[in-house]
């Protein structure tokens, strides 16, 4: 079975919309475009390439249109966007559009049985969804706010990495918001950036537990 990893980077009160850049996602009136920037320094650099090591990723319709007009053209920072397939949950798009033949090892996927068959697999083969697999046999899963909320219900999460940033955004889209279930994970790494970004990856773990305190 490959493991479904999401990543994101939040705000104090969860807000994960259009943390790279001012113009990476306006929608609902979002006008904080870019607030990562602030909070770079070598201890998150380093982080960062860790986590762009080649895998396979899941990406929702809005993630992949958005990456799909930049990483073709800038694969020298990270070669493994353009190796690994892209699997494209989408209901709309279609297999023929420019985006995703444009873009190589692209795959659109229509529905959640789609994902429980990746995941379920020891490791993508050959014809798996007519493409072949990275070396890793994870699956990423970046941005993509509905997918995500989407797998949490559906209890398809394996790993949370999450880069807590000291700030609060108000409005905008967030990573836990509809429908996600009650769920344990165990702290499994972690480190503080000296600009105060909590990097913490979660695992998940059975059930909530209760007790009296």
């Amino acid at each position: 079975m490959r493991k479904i990893i999401v990543l994101s980077m939040i705000s104090l009160d969860g807000v994960m919309q259009a943390p790279g850049g001012p113009e990476e996602d306006k929608s609902g009136g979002f006008k904080y475009g870019g607030w990562v920037a602030p909070y770079g320094d070598e201890v998150y650099n380093k982080v960062v390439q860790k986590e762009l090591q080649p895998a396979d990723y899941l990406l929702g319709r809005k993630t992949f249109e958005i990456w799909a007009g930049y990483w073709p053209e800038h694969g020298e920072f990270w070669p493994g966007i353009n190796e690994g397939i892209k699997y494209v949950f989408s209901k709309s798009l279609k297999k023929s559009d420019p985006k995703v033949t444009g873009w190589k090892n692209t795959v659109v996927i229509r529905n959640l049985a789609d994902i429980k068959k990746l995941k379920n697999q020891d490791t993508a083969t050959p014809d798996s969804m007519s493409k072949q697999s990275s070396k890793s046999s994870d699956i990423q899963v970046w941005g993509s706010g509905e997918l995500v909320q989407l797998l949490l219900k559906n209890d398809l999460v394996d790993e949370l990495r999450l880069k807590i940033h000291p700030l609060t955004l108000g409005k905008g889209k967030k990573l836990f918001d509809n429908g996600t279930i009650p769920a344990a994970f165990t702290l499994i790494e972690s480190v503080v950036t000296p600009g105060g970004v909590i990097i913490a990856y979660y695992r998940r773990a059975g059930k909530v537990q209760t007790g009296t305190v």
